[in-house]
């Protein structure tokens, strides 16, 4: 059985590397944060005393930071990963940064013939909790192929998008375009039944009967109604994070992104206004406005 490490044990990383561990991996994890660490060693995960160390013991190792910064600590920085990997090892880069910055971080791995697999992952906490998450990867298909096993242990759909590094984070770019966009739709859509005076209940229940049901849309919506704006699992500021670097790719790209920019206009008043809160919480924004609050 492979020696797994993990690299940043928030919401969804501790939840992937549960998995792992329920799947038979043996896993060594590290974290900033002395209390992930802790529950890390409840679950019957390993604490890495630095991250030269993890990197010399594990076989393969993911990543699932915040920033294309911190991916490059992790691996190129003084005692990073590229210092104690041998040979062969893999990394697979699971967290979501601009595609340039995956290509860059990529290329001194590459080089010392560290294998590398680019696949940031959708479906949110959820996702992770229930190992459902889909998985956009980017690499040498044979390195994908090889690292079937742990990535099944994470992703219920795994995906192979293309062989160059950077490949992935641009697939998942454009999804973000998608979910953002119909995050604002449901928000704007569901403030306007409530001005006009229909009870949320009624407008839940027709949309959810309409071409436009979804997971997506159920969940967002019940978190809505429920007044539930933090603890979810689905932070403002990942989301904001994540429209910044996909219209940072339309800029390089020429595409126009109507839709998307007002998406990221509106995410960026809400982490202004709430910091702290999920996705859901740019509903009070626009419930301000209009004078009125989405309730079953």
């Amino acid at each position: 059985m492979k020696k797994v490490g993990f690299i940043g044990l928030g919401d969804m990383g501790m939840s992937m590397a549960k998995n792992l561990i329920k799947e038979g991996f043996e896993l060594t994890g590290f974290d900033l944060r002395d209390e992930p660490m802790r529950e890390l060693e409840r679950s019957g995960g390993k604490r890495a005393s630095s991250l030269s160390r993890l990197g010399a013991e594990v076989d393969v190792v993911f990543i699932m930071v915040m920033t294309g910064k911190q991916v490059d600590t992790i691996i190129n920085g003084e005692n990073g990963l590229i210092e104690s990997m041998s040979q062969g090892k893999t990394i697979i880069l699971t967290a979501t940064i601009e595609p340039s910055e995956a290509k860059r971080v990529s290329e001194p791995v590459l080089a010392k013939g560290i294998e590398m697999i680019d696949s940031p992952v959708s479906g949110g906490k959820g996702g992770a909790e229930a190992g459902t998450l889909a998985m956009m990867a980017a690499g040498k298909r044979s390195t994908w192929e090889a690292q079937q096993d742990v990535m099944a242990a994470v992703g219920g759909n795994l995906f192979h998008v293309g062989e160059a590094i950077g490949k992935g984070q641009t697939v998942k770019a454009a999804l973000q375009a998608l979910i953002g966009s119909t995050f604002a739709a449901i928000f704007e859509s569901l403030v306007l039944g409530a001005k006009a005076g229909v009870e949320g209940k009624v407008l839940y229940e027709v949309f959810s009967a309409s071409g436009v049901s979804s997971p997506l849309f159920n969940n967002c919506a019940s978190l809505i109604m429920d007044r539930k704006f933090e603890g979810t699992g689905s932070q403002i500021a990942t989301m904001y994070k994540d429209l910044g670097i996909t219209m940072g790719l339309a800029r390089e790209n020429g595409a126009a992104m109507f839709t998307t920019s007002a998406a990221y206009e509106l995410f960026q008043s809400g982490i202004s206004m709430f910091p702290q809160e999920d996705n859901w919480s740019i509903v009070k924004l626009l419930e301000q406005i209009a004078g009125t609050e989405v309730k079953w």
